[in-house]
């Protein structure tokens, strides 16, 4: 593999990485409710569970859960509740747009229940291992690259999903005394909830 084809295929899964999906939403989700501190224990906790599922992927494991019907059910099902309970609490929250008993409640919670949250919307999201399954054999060529080349792949993957959502971390950063408006927290919250119950829906149809 050529510098020039990494280069090409680290700056496309950037680009996608950049497209909302349940990661981004959940990293949102925190950085509303707990600032910057908060997405990034969202952030840190999708970061473990893209490289545990990149990892997974790259040496073939990935493979023996997708060929598993039950497994990858279970997986598919549990990660479709999960996004449709954050939803849901997100538009609770929007519902109810007490943000000032919701700051408290939000600073009470633990870095870990962020972390975890992050974690569990990534690793019981099945797309994300058909995600690897997918694009990783279409720059791998038998006999040719070997497991170091596919955990190298995988782990660019992993890292792109991960800058993108620094990058989201610094915008709210950025205006965040925009986002602390009563009427646009309330606005996002509300897009953020529909999106995530969106995204466990479409697990489930898929």
């Amino acid at each position: 593999m050529t510098w020039g084809v990494y280069g090409g295929f680290a700056l496309m899964m950037l680009a996608l990485a950049l497209v909302p999906g349940p990661d981004n939403m959940v990293v949102l989700k925190n950085a509303l409710s707990g600032g910057v501190r908060g997405g990034g224990w969202a952030c840190f906790g999708v970061g473990i569970a893209n490289l545990t599922q990149a990892t997974a992927a790259a040496l073939g494991l990935g493979a023996v859960i997708m060929n598993s019907r039950p497994v990858f059910e279970a997986v598919k099902w549990a990660g479709a509740a999960y996004l449709c309970y954050l939803g849901v609490r997100a538009l609770i929250g929007a519902f109810r747009g007490d943000y000032g008993r919701l700051a408290e409640t939000a600073a009470a919670r633990s870095g870990f229940r962020r972390w975890r949250e992050g974690f569990l919307s990534n690793f019981t999201n099945p797309k994300v291992l058909v995600l690897y399954l997918s694009v990783l054999p279409q720059f791998l060529t038998p006999g040719v690259t070997g497991t170091g080349d596919a955990l190298l792949l995988a782990y660019t993957i992993a890292a792109a999903g991960t800058i993108a959502q620094l990058l989201l971390l610094f915008f709210v950063h950025r205006v965040r005394a925009w986002l602390e408006r009563r009427k646009v927290r309330r606005a996002l919250d509300g897009v953020t909830g529909t999106a995530l119950v969106g995204f466990g829906a479409a697990l489930v149809l898929e």
